[in-house]
């Protein structure tokens, strides 16, 4: 049987669900601006940049051209504003929502993010502040974050939402090309102003992104399987789930009994074998499908 597009039937799935998880990727980001991985003429994949420094091996190899690569990134990420996919899945957290909606859940939905650019998080910022809180709780960056930074050295994790994290990269333009950049002008533990202290978070050690690389284990995959054995509805928003340890998913879900509900730009691999699929921009498919048109324009205002 082909998977359903019946918006009536999946709320009603979604109404009697007692354990949610959403799992998200580009696609979720692509309406605010930012390039999808696979599928558009202009996606992630065809860049071999993003192949190259996507590599665990990469930054010992080239930290000059990786922290370059991932600096453009971070400020398109910064330049960009959630959209209504965003505020549609935040709003799942609103009690009054959770309450209409998913009155049989546990609490609101486990959103698993494969986004580093953290709209997701910002978009939740905007709730109440009540419910802030709890919500960010609820998810997980899977692939980590472009806003943080992880030593080398001493292996202390900052956040910054600053737009130049040395002032060696101050001069990097978004759509320039590399230039040459020695390591000591590197962003490093304890900032520019680093005068040779070795305390925990000023010792001087080389920072790193923050995010996950082909090669290395997200390190919250022990929480995500524990709750995907639990689910009984997922719901995967703009991403093919092609690349592991997401890509088993689905399957892991529906050999338990669950759901599995797919909102996508386009088909992608194996979407014909989940119950529901919704194609579209998912600004426009999940404020509708999910109903919260006029919670979503509160929330955008």
């Amino acid at each position: 049987m082909p998977p359903s597009s019946d918006p009536t039937i999946f709320r009603q799935t979604l109404s009697s669900s007692k354990n949610i998880i959403i799992l998200s990727g580009a696609g979720l980001s692509a309406p605010s601006g930012l390039s999808t991985y696979r599928g558009s003429v202009d996606s992630l994949w065809s860049n071999p940049d993003v192949v190259k420094y996507s590599s665990h091996t990469t930054f010992a190899e080239d930290p000059s051209g990786s922290w370059q690569f991932y600096h453009r990134r971070r400020l398109l990420s910064l330049d960009a504003k959630p959209n209504p996919g965003h505020a549609a899945l935040a709003a799942l957290n609103l009690p009054e929502t959770a309450s209409r909606l998913i009155p049989a859940a546990f609490s609101p939905p486990l959103h698993v993010t494969q986004n580093i650019d953290e709209l997701s998080l910002r978009s939740l910022s905007t709730l109440p502040d009540g419910v802030v809180a709890d919500s960010i709780k609820r998810l997980i960056q899977m692939h980590g974050s472009l806003f943080r930074t992880r030593c080398l050295s001493c292996k202390k994790v900052e956040h910054s939402y600053e737009r130049n994290i040395s002032a060696a990269l101050g001069d990097i333009s978004i759509t320039g090309g590399p230039v040459d950049i020695p390591v000591e002008k590197l962003p490093r533990c304890g900032g520019d102003e680093w005068s040779g202290s070795n305390r925990y978070g000023r010792c001087g050690g080389l920072l790193r992104p923050d995010v996950v690389w082909f090669g290395e284990v997200p390190p919250l995959m022990g929480e995500i399987a524990r709750n995907i054995t639990k689910c009984d509805l997922l719901i995967i928003v703009g991403t093919s789930a092609l690349v592991q340890p997401a890509a088993g998913f689905a399957s892991q879900v529906q050999t338990h009994g669950g759901k599995v509900a797919v909102f996508n730009i386009d088909r992608s691999a194996h979407d014909e074998d989940a119950d529901f699929l919704f194609l579209g921009s998912c600004d426009q498919t999940l404020p509708h499908v999910f109903d919260v048109v006029d919670v979503v324009k509160e929330l955008c205002e």
